[in-house]
């Protein structure tokens, strides 16, 4: 899905169910959302909403994370 996808034009309907389904099958691979949105020429906020309506399996925002022992220091 290499194609851009102008910005300003409204993505509705079926073509935003099938623009959906293709990119929950990439982010399900792995591919971070920041990535597909350069790839597309669509916003980051584009595509999370995009992945959101279509119910997509959303990660955490990863990063480091306490471990059980520091919370209890």
């Amino acid at each position: 899905m290499a194609d851009k996808i102008a910005k300003g034009i409204r993505i509705v309907g079926e073509q935003r169910e099938v623009l959906g389904s293709a990119l929950t099958e990439r982010y399900v691979a792995g591919e971070s959302i920041r990535s597909i949105a350069d790839d597309i020429g669509r916003s980051y906020g584009f595509v999370h909403g995009v992945l959101r309506q279509s119910q997509a399996p959303l990660r955490g925002r990863g990063g480091a994370t306490r471990g059980a022992s520091e919370v209890q220091a």
